[in-house]
């Protein structure tokens, strides 16, 4: 029999990571109106190209922090064994590339782009001067959340539904290796669809920045802090100290995000409701096709658990630092990229419930298969706890 559910699950970041994003956003908001012109200062120091801003210098180094803590944790080593139980790992890929992108594009069409249109008026000009619908914008910030499979709080997740974490490790080093090529293939389709200017080199070079540099980053330094300082030091030490690193930074963005954007919100005040639905929906729509699919395939309650999770969840870091260059720090897409962050923690423990609840509709692992995950299970970083009585 599984372990029961450990005493410590959440830091404080992890736990209350709503609160701190809608401290965020009142704070970003009050910025904005105490120093209007602080997040568009910083937002021109940029890096251009043809006399364009491609790259802003501040939210750049902002999302390296938030990339690189989760990069670093990744063993590609997992990635080999994959081979030892093929389904899930297909099952998953099918779900996050096959399914979930087209799935979000529409829902989030129907309800922004239909349903909640009249909701959402007004028009905007993004970054390379092209002025777009705002409930247009809205709908591809949803598509970069689509396509942005997670690789970070999953392992989180995983754990606290006692999944098998091995399936997880492996599809976040798959998801990270996949992202450097399909990421960009299905953005500028889908946003092509959307009818949205899509700057491919700000694209391909958004993939580069906040993707493959924090994964190389994070490789070689893994590898050799490992090598100098050991495996133990690296996991009980580094880790300790990187795991609020991401989280700070996310924050720090979208304080500056929303200093931007709140003038929009004030005038809107259902903008983020009439957004968090179609997110929502699509949460738990990816949640229920990948947990049921897994039930007919006669998968493990370890291995449904976390291939579920792993479908649902999205890589925010990456959709909000892929919105911020293509569209800039103060666009609808960069807005509703955020408020997937704002309902992430809790639906999605929600949804980890959900699966404790419904343990009994799988098979389980072998006994010795159980013993090994409730030993090796524990995110990297995390500490064994005492377990509940």
């Amino acid at each position: 029999m599984a372990a029961e559910s450990p005493t410590r699950q959440l830091n404080v970041f992890e736990r209350y990571l709503t609160l701190w994003v809608a401290l965020c956003i009142i704070g970003g908001i009050v910025l904005g109106k105490v120093a209007p012109g602080v997040a568009e200062y910083l937002d021109g120091m940029a890096i251009y190209v043809n006399e364009a801003p491609v790259v802003s210098i501040p939210i750049a180094i902002a999302l390296f922090f938030m990339m690189y803590p989760i990069m670093v944790k990744i063993d590609f080593a997992e990635v080999l064994r994959a081979g030892k139980s093929p389904k899930p790992v297909l099952l998953t890929l099918i779900v996050n590339w096959g399914i979930k992108p087209f799935t979000m594009f529409a829902i989030a069409s129907c309800f922004l782009g239909y349903l909640f249109r009249d909701l959402l008026p007004g028009t905007e000009i993004v970054k390379d001067g092209t002025e777009v619908e705002l409930w247009r914008s809205y709908i591809s910030g949803a598509i970069l959340l689509g396509i942005a499979p997670c690789t970070a709080m999953v392992l989180m997740w995983g754990y606290l539904a006692r999944g098998n974490q091995g399936h997880t490790l492996v599809m976040v080093a798959i998801n990270s290796l996949t992202m450097l090529v399909l990421y960009g293939v299905l953005g500028g389709w889908l946003l092509n669809i959307n009818e949205m200017p899509v700057p491919w080199e700000a694209l391909l070079l958004s993939i580069a920045i906040y993707v493959a540099l924090p994964l190389v980053a994070g490789y070689f330094s893994r590898k050799w802090i490992i090598r100098t300082m050991g495996r133990p030091w690296f996991e009980a030490k580094f880790l300790h100290v990187l795991t609020p690193v991401s989280i700070i930074a996310l924050l720090a963005t979208l304080v500056l995000l929303f200093s931007f954007k709140g003038e929009t919100i004030i005038a809107n005040p259902l903008t983020i409701l009439w957004i968090a639905i179609p997110l929502f929906i699509q949460t738990v729509l990816i949640f229920a096709i990948t947990y049921g699919v897994a039930k007919l395939l006669r998968f493990t309650y370890e291995d449904a658990a976390p291939s579920a999770m792993i479908g649902a969840s999205n890589h925010f870091e990456v959709a909000i630092a892929t919105a911020t260059m293509l569209y800039g720090l103060s666009s609808g897409a960069a807005l509703a990229t955020v408020v997937g962050v704002l309902i992430e923690v809790p639906v999605m423990l929600m949804l980890v419930k959900v699966c404790l609840r419904t343990e009994g509709w799988f098979p389980r692992a072998t006994a010795e298969v159980a013993a090994e995950l409730d030993t090796e299970a524990l995110p990297l970083g995390a500490a064994p706890a005492e377990p509940t009585s």
